[in-house]
């Protein structure tokens, strides 16, 4: 090296974030927020039934009211995000969330639980559309997908961060431990929100006349061919339910294979998506190759399916490599049906609507993430039965997206060409 030279060094965190500086300023928010909510998440359970006094039943039933009014979240938010500044609304949902957080410490019923549940579950939703319209209006056409897959792969870095982090503190067992990391949470979108009020401002087309207000509100929900792409995504989407209700009981009560080994695929996936999302999102910029990637999903989703069920009945050490070969099969049928849902999503939506469009696909997605874990007890019911039913929606379903990707683009070039 010369004399006087410097040697530019990029540090993991360099490399992990995106260099666009719009994105990476959204990546930097990302990585804060999905943090606290590795801390969160870790000790969520144990918080409302041990400290709140809530019963297993009441914790199941109050998150799945959250998740309801986090299905219809999306939609409104994402109109809004069409007609206002979608980073002033961001930043706005996300101090709202840090406030929200802060209120689970006040809980000490479970109508006071359902309500901040409930709220957490509107914001959340509603911010993560507004966040895909940003990404649209910020992010050039062919690094949209990128874009996504890049904050995907920080999402699972924060979470396991976060998570190792609350681990530790579940060794104390106590309120006081459980607040502090609930009060940690709510600083991390505090932070967040600062972040994302540094974002460019992101100038709106001025409202429509008011005769035809009610029409441009259901642009995105009379779209047959984009609901239908909506639904098939959800059905693969459902997957995200296997690897923490499914295996985990499938490994303990069907398999020889030691009980730790479901673990050990958890942190596998968490490592490979880390790896392998970026890369999984080449190719699907345009519709007919995120239709191609999902349908490869497809397939792959339902061959780990297949090797989860065939572990039944095997050795300790042979059930143990089937296990982590599925794993590796999910979790590469995971990366892709995400890229490829990313891709349509973008690709098949009307270009002036973008945050309706973005709206109805995060709902689709939030309904598959609420029934994933009730899905994927298939396999705990119907032992192997259950399993082949599992990879037939996830095989069906992603070269049904073929078709309807076709359908979807007909419908959009008809509406976009000039007469």
């Amino acid at each position: 090296m010369p004399a006087g030279a410097v040697r530019l060094v990029r540090s993991p965190l360099d490399r992990l974030l995106p260099a666009d500086p719009t994105m990476r300023l959204l990546g930097l928010a990302t990585l804060v927020t999905t943090m606290g909510n590795g801390l969160f998440f870790t000790v969520a359970a144990l918080f409302f039934t041990r400290s709140v006094g809530l019963s297993v039943t009441e914790v199941g039933l109050g998150l799945t009211i959250a998740g309801l009014c986090g299905v219809v979240a999306g939609v409104p938010f994402g109109h809004l995000a069409d007609r206002r500044d979608p980073r002033a609304l961001l930043v706005t949902l996300t101090a709202i969330e840090a406030v929200g957080t802060l209120g689970y410490v006040l809980v000490h019923s479970f109508a006071a639980f359902v309500l901040v549940a409930s709220a957490a579950a509107v914001c959340d939703r509603g911010a993560s559309a507004v966040r895909n319209t940003l990404i649209v209006e910020v992010a050039p056409a062919g690094e949209r997908v990128r874009g996504r897959a890049q904050l995907r792969a920080i999402t699972n870095v924060g979470i396991g961060v976060g998570a190792a982090i609350g681990a530790l503190a579940l060794h104390a067992d106590t309120r006081s431990v459980y607040v502090a990391l609930i009060v940690a949470d709510a600083i991390t979108f505090a932070v967040a929100a600062g972040l994302l009020a540094r974002l460019p401002r992101v100038p709106r087309a001025p409202a429509p006349p008011a005769p035809e207000r009610p029409r441009a509100r259901l642009v995105a929900l009379r779209d047959r061919p984009y609901l239908a792409v909506t639904v098939l995504s959800g059905l693969m989407a459902l997957q995200f339910g296997i690897l923490e209700i499914a295996l985990p009981l499938w490994v303990a009560d069907h398999t020889s294979a030691p009980r730790a080994v479901a673990g050990l695929v958890l942190l596998l996936n968490t490592a490979l998506v880390v790896l392998l999302q970026v890369r999984a999102s080449r190719g699907t910029d345009d519709a007919p190759g995120a239709a191609r990637a999902c349908w490869r999903a497809g397939l792959l989703l339902a061959l780990a399916c297949a090797l989860f069920a065939a572990c039944a009945g095997l050795p300790a050490w042979a059930a143990v490599a089937v296990l982590l070969l599925g794993g590796v099969l999910l979790t590469a049928g995971e990366v892709l049906s995400s890229a490829g849902g990313w891709g349509l999503s973008y690709a098949l939506a009307r270009p002036s609507v973008p945050g309706q469009y973005q709206g109805v696909f995060n709902s689709g997605f939030a309904a598959a993430i609420m029934l994933g874990p009730l899905v994927a007890t298939l396999p705990l019911a119907l032992g192997v039965t259950g399993w082949i039913a599992l990879g037939a929606i996830f095989a069906l379903s992603g070269a049904a997206l073929l078709p309807a990707t076709r359908w979807a683009s007909r419908s959009l070039a008809a509406t976009t060409t000039p007469a």
